[in-house]
Parts: C-alpha cells; sequence; structure tokens
C-alpha cells in the first residue's frame, strides 16, 4: 500500500505502484483541477507540488511519492497564498482557455516559495516548463508578478 499526503490529508492507493500519480489524482481521488495535456512531462499542465518542488505528475509513478507530500490546486487554492495567485491570474487577465493554468500556478506558487520577489526574468524562467497556447506569456507573467507584489509577506 502505497500512503502519502495529499493536499494536508493522509491518502493511500492499493494498486499497481507504476500508475501514473495524475491518474491516480484525476482517477482514483477525483481532484480533476491537475490536467494532463502532453503525457510526456514537457506541458506543464499536470504540475503539483512534491515536498515543496514542481513535478510534472504525468511522469512520476505513484509508488515514487510513498511518504511525501503533495499539493495540488484544489488544495492551493484553499490557502491564502493560492488565492493570491489566483486572484492575481484573474485581475491581470492571464486566463483564456484555462487548460494551463492549474500548471501555470502551482509554477507560480513554487518560485514565490522560494523567491518572494522575483524579476520578470525569473518568473519567465520559472514558467518555462509550462506550455501555454493562448496569452503569450506576458500576462502570465505580469499576474504573476502582481501576486508578488500583493502578497508581501505570504511566502
Amino acid at each position: 500500500m502505497i500512503k502519502f499526503t495529499l493536499n494536508g490529508r493522509q491518502v493511500s492507493f492499493e494498486g499497481n505502484p507504476l500508475t501514473r500519480l495524475i491518474d491516480v489524482i484525476r482517477e482514483d481521488l477525483g481532484l480533476t483541477g491537475t490536467k494532463e495535456g502532453c503525457g510526456e512531462g514537457e506541458c506543464g499542465a499536470c504540475s503539483v507540488l512534491r515536498n515543496g518542488h514542481l513535478v510534472t505528475s504525468c511522469i512520476i509513478p505513484v509508488g515514487a511519492v510513498d511518504g511525501d507530500e503533495i499539493v495540488t490546486i484544489e488544495g492551493l487554492r484553499d490557502t491564502e497564498q493560492g488565492r493570491c495567485i489566483i486572484e492575481s491570474f484573474a485581475e491581470g487577465g492571464a486566463v483564456q482557455c484555462g487548460f494551463c493554468i492549474p500548471g501555470m500556478v502551482m509554477a507560480a506558487q513554487a518560485l514565490l516559495l522560494t523567491n518572494p520577489d522575483p524579476s520578470e526574468e525569473d518568473v519567465r524562467l520559472a514558467i518555462s516548463g509550462n506550455i501555454c497556447r493562448c496569452t503569450g506569456y506576458d500576462l502570465i507573467v505580469d499576474s504573476i508578478l502582481l501576486a508578488a507584489r500583493k502578497g508581501r509577506g505570504l511566502w
């Protein structure tokens, strides 16, 4: 049995340890905010935090997260930090189709946890593993910088 903490609560999975983490999160645990884009760890749509670090859940076998702490967009959105980022994305007009946004929000959180006052270059580097086909990235970058300003003291 594989046990890990998901969004602050202990969960377990009895099944093939090679099952992808994204499939366990979405199918077995019913948290569909984490999206699957490429299935190869290249687009960032499936990004989650694993022990505080940004990872792509489509290439991680669930057996590898035994004992770990995983945070998805559902867990982040219920925090003050998450609300600050999400509200900044809305205020900054960063959301168009919305498919990449959960991964972008998770990337923003990972960045702001380690660098609460990032430069534009820092933000662009932090989201470089996330693909957006709608916005051209500028509004997303601006929104993350807005979250950093609005959330001073949160990170």
